[in-house]
């Protein structure tokens, strides 16, 4: 049977007694499916994992992926999404004075969303700060973005791999995806070859928009963490963020021409929305075409992506033969390797970043 995150109606009680039913029920409801999903990340005769996470906190899903990378067996594959709130992720060896504009991050400035009818409004939030455990450059979430990481052992593991699997899921909407020499996804800006040159529809590194005059704009970057048996690779995908033209302004440090100082500097790219719009279920579209062709290159059958989507529904875990899927939420602070994990990133990359 799924485990569910079930919380019932309040009786009539005082309000203390209110206050002290629904933790009762809920610290229950969540050891629940936090045990369950503990047990199933353990468990060496599960070799393929898929979660997506409901939260939108950057440091609760940034622990979950660590708690991945740390519990799940050596010959286990995962594959995880997230959509954080608006905020600077950079890499482990990165300087934030130099790498974002933290005043600006902390002023609760104004961002952009997307309303339910497609326009756009302003809206005014602090924009987090955090530090991620992997290396690579800083980049921006926000609600327009779709995180993914897959975690795999290292024997299998290559920087291409899984980019690959992600562009051939994006091709389905925009056929100008391609991996490049960085290992980034990019979107082609030319047009097509006019003398209508052939090219092998499972090489996604090459396109018909490739061109020397116009660059290709960025929409997934990738940031990676090697271990001797686990291997962790971890990409962003703007999707239709409606924040891309003030990226360079979040992302731009004032100190940067009179700061010198240690630490790895964020490579500069043109960067680009894989829709030209809004697009109401952007997200669960492009999960679920990325677990199409998750479970295409690892041989899983059709069960595994309608038991993804059904788990995305609900709060819930789902189980075949070699593999599990499921949807995690806030409740998932309370496992206590994760808890840790926070409170780790807050305290030593968060926190004190911006003062708080």
């Amino acid at each position: 049977m799924p485990s569910r995150c079930i919380l019932g109606s309040l009786p009539a009680y005082t309000k203390r007694n209110q206050l002290s039913f629904f933790a009762y029920h809920s610290i229950r409801a969540i050891s629940s499916l936090a045990s369950s999903f503990i047990s199933r990340v353990q468990d060496t005769g599960l070799k393929y994992h898929i979660y997506t996470s409901k939260s939108n906190n950057p440091f609760l899903n940034l622990s979950i992926e660590h708690f991945l990378l740390q519990k799940s067996p050596t010959n286990s594959t995962i594959l995880f999404f997230y959509v954080d709130r608006p905020s600077v992720v950079i890499g482990r060896n990165q300087n934030p004075w130099l790498e974002a504009d933290l005043k600006l991050l902390a002023s609760g400035s104004s961002l952009k969303a997307w309303a339910l009818d497609g326009s756009v409004e302003n809206v005014s939030a602090t924009i987090d700060i955090v530090r991620r455990r992997s290396g690579g450059g800083a980049v921006f979430h926000d609600h327009g973005n779709v995180n993914y990481c897959v975690i795999c052992p290292t024997q299998d593991f290559t920087r291409d791999k899984h980019a690959e699997m992600v562009v051939k899921a994006l091709r389905q909407d925009n056929p100008r995806a391609r991996v490049n020499e960085r290992h980034d996804i990019v979107l082609d800006q030319g047009q097509p070859d006019a003398h209508g040159l052939q090219l092998d529809p499972t090489d996604m590194h090459k396109t018909e928009f490739q061109t020397d005059v116009q660059q290709a704009l960025k929409v997934s970057g990738s940031a990676y963490k090697l271990t001797r048996t686990r291997s962790l690779h971890h990409g962003t995908c703007l999707l239709h963020s409606p924040n891309l033209k003030k990226l360079s302004h979040y992302l731009k440090s004032p100190a940067r021409p009179f700061l010198k100082a240690r630490g790895v500097e964020s490579v500069r790219s043109p960067v680009g929305n894989v829709y030209a719009g809004f697009k109401s279920d952007a997200s669960p579209h492009f999960q679920r075409s990325v677990v199409e062709s998750f479970a295409t290159l690892y041989g899983l059958g059709s069960d595994c992506l309608a038991s993804f989507e059904q788990a995305g529904e609900r709060c819930e875990l789902q189980q075949g033969p070699s593999w599990v899927c499921g949807s995690l939420d806030d409740s998932f602070e309370s496992i206590p390797e994760i808890h840790a994990g926070m409170k780790e990133l807050q305290a030593r990359h968060g926190s004190k970043i911006h003062g708080r």
